[in-house]
């Protein structure tokens, strides 16, 4: 009788052995007689542990891991198939506490079934949002995903459910619906595992998405640094249209719907909505003016709805379990569960979905576990490269939108990058300025210039030459930046310098040393 064996075909576990070990698996039990199916599942988010191998017993899944391929003898004779004892055991998977408290609803299935069987989707409750929605007329779809309170999750929190409404209000001969999958933050890699780990749910929210907008064409936008989850929706897409999901008529429906993936060249700005739409285009990804808006004249000039992975996939639970459902999660304007990333210098870092509302103290210490160096947590930085630094006086704040708001930062992706008491936040400053200088378009003077001149005026603070008037200067950049900038490359580049700025001026003050040299 053949045993279940899953090891997950995720980059980040691929990026520490999991294809050796599934080598070293085969390997194992070939020479002891014994017959085992493999699955590459996808991750369930608990990073650390990668490669996490798990064992289905009669009882549920049992976890091991971080597994090497010179363990997997030693996991034999523990009789790991049976779920027996071993050092690198973790018990059932589902009572694990990092997974066991959270709140899954758009990775409900993600490290759990094989990414490209649509038997498994099914069993684990796929489609039946889109079955649900093609019986709905487009208005009721789109007021659906308006009453849900659902927001965008790439960064700006614009209701998605608003978009919607204007593209399906908009009159055209063809529609287009963008996901925008060009995840470049640092510390993020929600979208990725979404592709990787649950490629179907992302093609089922972008259907329910045309069938409400009537729009017949999508293209997911993707970068050149993701080719495993390039391929892995391709497959799907192939996959979806054999099965009648995608093409003429989805589901057997009189709705048409098909899509394709695209990939760019991992430019920082094409995660912008415009200078995505330019690249999609096949011209140089600069930012466009607005207005008009994209959901008016958007890919090709035609109405376009642009959303990221994860407002996309959130949408099949939301037409399945229905609006009141989903919007009973989150607190104030931000509702429903939102995927937080942890990376940096962190204990467990990983994917955790929760509903909006933990504070980010709870989120660094209590499921983070703090730092990996063993050191005091000096800063967190959410929201990507362009968020805020928040020191751990501010470690109250609620994970939400307008929180975060409140207090200078943002919430983006999702992101979240620890940093023990080493770090050096006048470099930090550079950091965002020289990204923006190197990632900027070109096309508006402020993010062009100012970042260049960024750049000079913190070296200039780091030398301790006039850190008074260059102190002012770097402000004055910076508001400039803010309040100039064509896009939010350029606009949110303040964030992380003011935050430095403000919450670590010791950091900023000039050394006795400098001062007497100078």
């Amino acid at each position: 009788m053949s045993t279940t064996v899953f090891v997950p075909c995720d980059a980040a576990a691929l990026a520490v052995g999991a294809d050796k070990v599934v080598a070293a698996i085969e390997r194992e039990a070939t020479a002891r007689g014994l017959e085992v199916e493999i699955v590459r599942n996808g991750s369930r988010g608990m990073l650390w542990l990668e490669p996490l191998v798990e064992v289905r017993t009669p009882s549920g899944r049992v976890a091991y891991g971080p597994v090497k391929p010179s363990d997997v003898s030693s996991l034999f004779d523990g009789g790991f198939l049976e779920g027996g004892h071993h050092p690198l055991g973790h018990g059932e998977t589902h009572d694990m506490p990092y997974l066991a408290n959270q709140t899954r609803l758009t990775f409900s299935r993600c490290g759990i079934t094989d990414p490209l069987s649509i038997a498994d989707y099914r069993h684990y409750k796929g489609l039946t949002g889109l079955e649900k929605a093609i019986a709905m007329t487009p208005a009721e779809i789109v007021k659906e995903v308006t009453d849900s309170g659902l927001r965008g999750r790439g960064g700006a929190g614009f209701p998605t459910g608003i978009k919607w409404n204007t593209v399906l209000g908009a009159k055209a001969d063809q529609k287009y619906i963008v996901c925008n999958a060009d995840e470049g933050d640092s510390g993020t890699f929600a979208d990725r595992m979404i592709m990787e780990g649950d490629p179907f749910v992302l093609i089922e929210g972008m259907a329910i998405a045309g069938i409400a907008t009537g729009a017949t064409k999508g293209y997911v936008y993707t970068r050149s640094e993701y080719p495993h989850a390039v391929r892995m929706m391709e497959r799907a897409i192939e996959i979806a249209r054999s099965e009648g999901i995608l093409g003429a008529s989805v589901l057997g429906s009189n709705h048409a719907f098909d899509m394709e993936v695209r990939m760019g060249a991992g430019a920082y700005v094409c995660g912008e909505e415009t200078s995505l739409l330019n690249s999609l285009e096949g011209k140089r990804g600069i930012v466009r003016a607005k207005p008009p808006l994209p959901a008016l004249e958007g890919l090709f000039g035609k109405p376009t709805v642009v959303n990221n992975v994860m407002s996309l996939a959130s949408v099949p639970v939301i037409l399945d379990r229905g609006a009141a459902f989903y919007k009973n999660y989150g607190v104030g304007r931000s509702h429903g569960t939102i995927p937080i990333q942890i990376a940096g210098n962190v204990k467990h870092g990983g994917l955790y979905e929760a509903a909006f509302g933990l504070t980010l103290g709870q989120i660094v210490y209590e499921i983070g576990g703090g730092t990996a160096s063993g050191r005091p947590v000096k800063a967190v930085q959410v929201g990507g490269p362009l968020g805020a630094y928040f020191p751990v006086s501010l470690f109250d704040t609620i994970f939400d939108y307008e929180a975060f708001a409140s207090k200078d930062g943002l919430i983006g992706h999702a992101g979240i990058v620890v940093f023990d008491d080493t770090v050096d936040m006048v470099q930090q400053a550079r950091f965002a300025m020289e990204f923006c200088a190197i990632e900027s378009c070109g096309k508006c003077t402020p993010c062009r210039i100012g970042s260049t001149r960024g750049v000079e005026t913190v070296d200039k603070l780091a030398r301790g030459i006039e850190p008074e008037k260059n102190l002012a200067l770097l402000t004055d950049l910076c508001n400039t930046m803010k309040f100039g900038s064509l896009c939010a490359l350029g606009g949110f580049t303040p964030y992380p310098v003011m935050s430095a700025i403000t919450h670590f001026p010791e950091d900023f003050a000039p050394t006795p040393l400098i001062e007497a040299a100078e």
